[in-house]
């Protein structure tokens, strides 16, 4: 896996990167573009509070955020919130408290259908793929809102994941555990978002390929696209994390770079094992 610590991630990497400077994963003059903020952050999730339905208070005044090119990781005990975390950001649970901005907008009411318009492209942990339809037409399902040519973005995708086009046949099923994940992660990049949100994209494959989800994570990130990630695998998440968010019972513990994380005693006692 390559070393995040001395990888000089952002815009400068051009090998999926478009002549503008932009990654090759924006999309490019689409109805619904919104103008940048001046300032802000790209993606954030501004002090949420709320829960599912009418219950309890999950997230309390929960601050999530990314910028353009940067791995955003949330990572905590079971139960702290992470996931939850992710899903207020993109709308599966109505916020009692916060906001969420996008690009400079506020989409706080918005759906989570209205979102992916918006730019969101979201992998849930579990049925993330159509098992029954063939790696290709999972990709080219991905692509549902898009009325143009999307054949370059099949190939980026390709070039991302080379097994995807030697099994582009193959029903999704068939697959191995982490091949059905550069599935979804390929389906969601199908959208041309502005921003990449992973639930758990590692879970349940084996550290080799682990590790390899990873590299492609980051390559996707020197494009130019943001990533937000929650993941179980806290120590080697934070590695590739330009910024790391510490969650427990639904509350900001610790935030701080990647390094700045992983070289917190407190923080490498309480959640990274010693």
């Amino acid at each position: 896996m390559s070393d995040p610590l001395h990888d000089d991630r952002g815009n400068r990497d051009r090998s999926i990167t478009n002549p503008t400077g932009r990654g090759s994963y924006y999309p490019k003059g689409r109805s619904g573009d919104v103008t940048p903020a001046p300032e802000g952050p790209f993606l954030i999730g501004d002090a949420m509070t709320g829960g599912y339905g009418r219950g309890a208070d999950i997230l309390h005044g929960c601050t999530i955020a990314v910028e353009r090119g940067e791995i955003a990781v949330i990572v905590g005990p079971n139960g702290a919130g992470k996931s939850t975390a992710m899903k207020a950001v993109f709308g599966m649970l109505d916020l009692r408290e916060g906001a969420v901005r996008l690009d400079g907008e506020d989409i706080t009411r918005l759906t989570p259908q209205d979102r992916v318009k918006k730019g969101m492209g979201f992998v849930p942990q579990t049925s993330n793929i159509f098992t029954s339809l063939s790696v290709e037409e999972n990709l080219e399902m991905g692509a549902f809102i898009r009325r143009d040519d999307i054949s370059g973005t099949m190939a980026q995708v390709y070039d991302l994941f080379p097994i995807l086009k030697e099994k582009r046949r193959q029903p999704a099923g068939e697959l191995s555990g982490g091949q059905r994940q550069q599935v979804a992660v390929g389906r969601a990049l199908m959208t041309r978002p502005k921003v990449l949100m992973l639930d758990e994209p590692t879970a349940g494959v084996s550290p080799i390929v682990m590790d390899e989800l990873f590299d492609r994570i980051i390559e996707v990130a020197r494009s130019g696209l943001p990533v937000l990630m929650v993941e179980q695998n806290a120590r080697q998440a934070l590695e590739i994390a330009d910024k790391g968010y510490v969650l427990v019972q639904g509350r900001n513990a610790h935030t701080g770079t990647g390094r700045e994380l992983l070289a917190d005693d407190e923080v490498r006692r309480s959640f990274l094992g010693g």
